[in-house]
């Protein structure tokens, strides 16, 4: 099942509730843009492999290219987030529903922009959903187990791979690189680091375009007053119209968040730098092929982490991680119960 731009343009003049739910979706995307995007390129920023705006604008592009073209290829993550939680029954209240999880997310994400923490867009986008479907069933059957488990599959992915590789991926290339010529490896890690910084960019548009086409699509189908669809084909235009949005919030940058992940928690070499971004790009291409939602901020700072710690433990600045895992964890609980009580609040209202 799917849905044409025609006949998309024609129920988006005539259904008001198409017009709010296309608006608040493209706004959730765009923040994923702004405030979740710096943290692929936070390396090259702080190694001064490239500027900030010339990293931003690279970003703004290989995001643009890794929506597309991952779900030309693979978009079993995008159907994983759709079938996560139940949002059947009456079209009006779940559409109701899922416009309050939106506007939750963007509240979120938001908050987290502006206090400089790199928290999980795509974890809010779960946890605001899943917060809405419970309200809108009256409980947990608002939720799907056999997809929800597979975030808790990711999670456990992007943190242990994450670590793992950032370690190991660090340690293969120092002792390759052991006795080169210092001046030539400075140029070398420079350009690496240029293309990890593409790579990161391009997985993150991978992974975090998917989800929220996969939400565009549940929205779609809710308006038309279609709450039974299971099976989607996601059409060339939406991948094109989100890719380009979410490209467009990237542009605009997000310093705060470069800072915090790329040179507040570990101060990296230029090497060390390319060798977290590998490290990351490897554990969410893993991810993306075998259809689990992962988080990319995960991805990438515990990538930073295992690249700090493989030298020493005190290289790492352990408070500001701790600040970051605490987000991590207080998004799912935070994001979902106000998912839940705007779904309460906009049913009775609306």
């Amino acid at each position: 099942m799917t849905v044409t731009l025609n006949e998309y343009i024609n129920n988006l003049f005539s259904n008001p509730a198409l017009v709010i739910t296309t608006v608040l979706t493209l706004g959730v995307v765009f923040v994923n843009g702004w405030t979740d995007a710096p943290n692929a390129i936070a390396t090259c920023v702080s190694t001064r492999s490239m500027s900030p705006r010339a990293s931003i604008l690279m970003a703004a592009f290989f995001n643009f290219l890794g929506v597309l073209v991952m779900t030309i290829f693979n978009a079993t993550v995008a159907q994983t987030i759709y079938k996560m939680v139940d949002f059947g029954g009456n079209s009006h209240d779940a559409l109701v529903a899922l416009c309050a999880a939106l506007f939750a997310i963007v509240l979120w994400a938001t908050a987290a922009w502006w206090f400089g923490i790199p928290t999980s867009e795509s974890h809010a986008l779960i946890a605001g959903i899943s917060g809405a479907a419970i309200a809108l069933q009256g409980g947990i059957g608002g939720i799907n187990p056999a997809e929800w488990v597979k975030v808790l599959y990711g999670l456990v992915l992007s943190v242990g791979m994450g670590l793992g590789l950032g370690v190991f991926v660090v340690k293969t290339i120092e002792k390759i690189f052991k006795g080169f010529n210092r001046s030539k490896a400075f140029g070398v890690f420079r350009n690496a680091q240029i293309v990890g910084g593409a790579g990161m960019a391009f997985m993150h548009g991978a992974q975090d375009g998917q989800k929220f086409m996969g939400v565009f699509m549940l929205s779609m189908f809710l308006a038309q007053g279609q709450s039974t669809a299971t099976e989607f084909v996601i059409p060339i235009w939406l991948i094109i119209l989100c890719s380009a949005v979410m490209a467009l919030g990237t542009s605009i940058g997000g310093y705060r968040i470069i800072k915090a992940v790329g040179m507040d928690m570990v101060k990296l070499d230029k090497h060390q730098g390319f060798s977290a971004d590998l490290a990351a790009v490897i554990a969410l291409f893993t991810a993306s092929v075998l259809g689990l939602p992962v988080s990319t901020t995960h991805t990438k700072t515990t990538a930073i982490m295992g690249v700090g710690m493989s030298k020493r433990l005190s290289s790492v600045n352990w408070g500001v991680a701790k600040e970051m895992v605490l987000a991590w964890i207080l998004t799912f609980p935070g994001c979902g119960l106000i998912g839940f009580l705007m779904a309460l609040l906009f049913m009775v209202i609306f």
